[in-house]
């Protein structure tokens, strides 16, 4: 696991695929934390599919966890993150707005057509960066900005579009991919204590990403 930045208020690190970004007896990122920065508490402010990688912030107090949390209340916290699809977008930048239900039971989110109990809208924008043919037909790498913070989110969106992540088999994926090729790629957020703007890149290399060149479509 890499600490990518640390002080006394926060802790910005990259999440391995297959860890739980919450606690997750003894085995989630804050236990982790705990023992890699000989923290005393660590508090989780946002989430990551376990399935996903990438940069993550929590905080190192009550105080901070706080401050964090209104932001994301408040839109100022701003997450990006890269993704390869099979397939091909509609479009090479867009948004895409749904409502989605979530099924506990099932581990698993779908698009729906209404409003009920337990529906949310949710709401992303993305832009082609590039394509390429892989082994499993052509495949797209898309940047995709969040404006809501859905369970699966970005996973269903696309997947209703026609367009799986790679490796994502719970979402229709027909891959060998041994992870979801979901990458928690850009955090910026205001620091909690100062208030000083502080923004992180980080990107996925080797796997399936080799297969995708970093220029623009």
């Amino acid at each position: 696991m890499e600490i990518v930045f640390e002080d006394p208020h926060v802790i910005v690190c990259v999440k391995p695929a297959g860890v739980s970004s919450e606690e997750a007896a003894g085995t989630g990122m804050p236990a982790l934390l705990r023992e890699a920065a000989g923290c005393g508490e660590i508090f989780t402010v946002h989430r990551l599919d376990t399935a996903a990688a990438g940069l993550m912030v929590y905080a190192k107090t009550k105080k901070a966890a706080a401050a964090l949390s209104r932001q994301i209340a408040d839109g100022g916290f701003i997450k990006e993150y890269a993704a390869l699809i099979h397939g091909r977008p509609a479009q090479e930048a867009g948004e895409y707005t749904d409502l989605l239900f979530r099924d506990a039971k099932k581990n698993k989110t779908y698009v729906v057509d209404s409003r009920r109990r337990g529906v949310k809208e949710a709401r992303l924008a993305y832009k082609l960066l590039s394509t390429a043919e892989t082994p499993w037909g052509e495949g797209s790498s898309v940047r995709v900005r969040l404006y809501t913070g859905r369970t699966h989110q970005i996973r269903v969106q696309f997947a209703s579009r026609g367009t799986p992540l790679f490796g994502d088999g719970k979402y229709g994926a027909r891959d060998h991919c041994p992870f979801v090729a979901l990458f928690s790629c850009g955090l910026c957020f205001s620091h909690p204590e100062t208030g000083t703007p502080m923004a992180f890149e980080k990107q996925h290399e080797g796997g399936v990403w080799a297969l995708f060149s970093e220029k623009d479509a």
